[in-house]
């Protein structure tokens, strides 16, 4: 199920800052990790972009919008809620705001709250397949490897 994000929502959830300048893309990198793992769509919404840093943008994996100075990402959130019509039911709307809790309810979409949401990321990341760790051949080893691709003589 695809998630839509209230940005501002979750940052401190996770421990990041909203007062750092670059929460909006330290968020975007977390998601676009919980994206490729869990193979699901995300949409983040964040609100008060400065004048022509309004829009939305790909992020890798993630759809980023960027809602105007003077709106709210709630309000985006729910109008893109609206916009999707019967789909809406298979979103799952991520925020603890009551509001747009009501309005994923109203669009019959699913709901976490931020901190249900930062507990999935944390599953999601903790199960995860770990890179394997490379380590050299015992002597051993290269011995059986050896035998069964002997050298060519020339």
């Amino acid at each position: 199920m695809p998630y839509l994000i209230d940005g501002h929502n979750l940052i401190p959830k996770l421990g990041l800052r909203l007062d750092s300048p670059d929460d909006e893309m330290e968020l975007a990198a977390v998601l676009q990790e919980f994206a490729r793992l869990n193979r699901r769509e995300v949409e983040v919404y964040f609100d008060g972009a400065p004048a022509g840093y309004a829009g939305t943008r790909n992020m890798g994996t993630v759809r980023a919008h960027f809602v105007r100075l003077g709106q709210t990402a709630d309000s985006a959130i729910r109008a893109r809620l609206q916009k999707m019509g019967n789909a809406a039911k298979n979103w799952t709307v991520v925020s603890s705001d009551h509001e747009v809790q009501n309005a994923a309810r109203t669009a019959r979409a699913a709901f976490l709250t931020s901190e249900e949401f930062v507990k999935l990321l944390r599953q999601v990341r903790d199960s995860a397949p770990k890179p394997s760790q490379d380590r050299p051949l015992s002597k051993t080893e290269v011995d059986e490897w050896l035998k069964l691709f002997p050298e060519k003589k020339e």
